[in-house]
């Protein structure tokens, strides 16, 4: 319904409609009947498209008390540490829009957020995941299609791939192997490597999934990311090897139970084999940095000198080829090798749990040698090859059984 208000000849039209029991009494800013009209017509339209954004006590709601709400909804469905990444990330949404009411966020304030994230030195990435929850969060709310014309995320530099060579591979296993303490990320780096587990499959293995005469290991949905991520998955010796010696230390714990973790909590020298352990981040951090010593080769922490006191050598600017190499990274290595021996798409999927082959895309980083070798073996000797023995430096092009083109 359209109607005028106002007095004397300053009359504007105005629209009073209910839709879907929702009362939208609005003005149209106009005092042309057709143009009204229109207006009217139009605004309808974005109130069925959702553009229109939720009316009530839902839309005057503070950004604060959404993020709660949707965070507290969401741990009834997803995993512990999706719900802590969601609380992490959204700690500088909060700083920005903590108090503002939702229906008041706008697209400048959107794109003002990201230009200040892009000053502090944040990369694309990670503003477009903050992003990506602020637009969770207005959608649950009905207040993100008004606005998503309007938002566009950050180009991103992806990640360099990270894939280590067989002989990296091996020297990082053998530096794991030097400490005691570094037991269990050597243990949880092996079974990475041979059953491209992730971390947090690692954390929630107990073992009862553990079937010794099949020799297999069962990932349940509880204790993966994603509900393709659920598999029995074989093992092999090194995998098979490493299981054995964390069953050797947790017999030494008393963890005798088939409901006991693989992995038990340790917390200040305290063991708990109810619970699983939260991380093994900083004996990961600790052996991707450490260097050895170029003179009596004693790995250690990076310092100015050695600490073997017999030594004492300069190692100050010394750098682990492994510094910075994530423990996900060695899912990613597993799913490549795979890769790089010639399986099928299905049985790496089957054997990793990814969801989709855009995902497999995403873990699989064929080595350039791998390539070149790829190649090679379309190699057919029509046109002739180059060798040391044929040519010689000073040969031409045309002497050496080749076609030099012209353009």
């Amino acid at each position: 319904m359209i109607f005028k208000r106002g007095t004397g000849k300053k009359k504007w039209y105005w629209m009073d409609n209910t839709v879907n029991g929702i009362r939208y009494r609005e003005p149209l800013k106009t005092q042309n009947w057709q143009e009204a009209l229109q207006k009217e017509r139009d605004r309808l339209l974005e109130i069925a498209q959702g553009k229109a954004g939720a009316r009530g006590p839902a839309a005057k709601q503070t950004f604060n008390c959404a993020a709660d709400a949707y965070i507290e909804e969401r741990q009834l469905h997803s995993a512990e540490k999706t719900c802590r990444t969601d609380r992490e990330r959204g700690q500088a949404l909060r700083n920005a829009f903590g108090d503002v009411p939702l229906k008041k966020i706008t697209a400048k304030l959107i794109v003002d957020y990201q230009k200040t994230r892009t000053e502090a030195g944040i990369s694309g990435r990670t503003i477009n995941l903050e992003i990506g929850l602020l637009r969770r969060i207005l959608k649950k709310n009905k207040q993100w299609s008004r606005i998503a014309d309007d938002v566009r995320m950050l180009p991103e530099r992806p990640k360099e791939a990270r894939v280590l060579t067989q002989e990296q591979k091996q020297s990082l296993l053998e530096i794991a192997r030097t400490k005691d303490e570094w037991q269990v990320a050597y243990c949880a780096a092996v079974l990475a490597l041979n059953t491209t587990c992730r971390s947090c499959e690692l954390r929630g293995l107990r073992w009862n999934v553990v079937d010794w005469t099949a020799m297999t290991i069962t990932i349940r949905r509880q204790s993966t990311k994603t509900d393709a991520g659920a598999r029995v998955i074989p093992l092999n010796a090194d995998a098979l090897v490493a299981l054995m010696e964390l069953r050797d230390r947790a017999d030494k714990l008393g963890s005798r139970d088939a409901e006991h973790f693989v992995l038990s909590s340790c917390e200040h020298g305290h063991f708990d084999v109810t619970r699983p352990m939260k991380n093994w981040r900083s004996a990961w951090r600790s052996l991707t940095r450490a260097v050895l010593c170029p003179n009596c080769e004693t790995i250690q922490r990076p310092a100015a000198v050695c600490k073997n006191e017999e030594c004492s050598a300069e190692i100050k600017g010394l750098k682990s080829t492994f510094h910075g190499l994530r423990f996900h990274d060695l899912r990613h290595q597993a799913v490549t090798e795979l890769a790089e021996r010639g399986l099928s798409d299905q049985t790496i999927m089957a054997i990793a749990g990814h969801v989709s082959r855009e995902m497999l895309n995403h873990y699989s980083h064929i080595r350039l040698e791998a390539k070149r070798q790829a190649l090679a073996a379309l190699e057919n000797g029509t046109f002739g090859r180059v060798t040391s023995q044929s040519t010689s430096q000073n040969e031409k092009p045309a002497e050496a059984g080749l076609v030099t083109p012209s353009f």
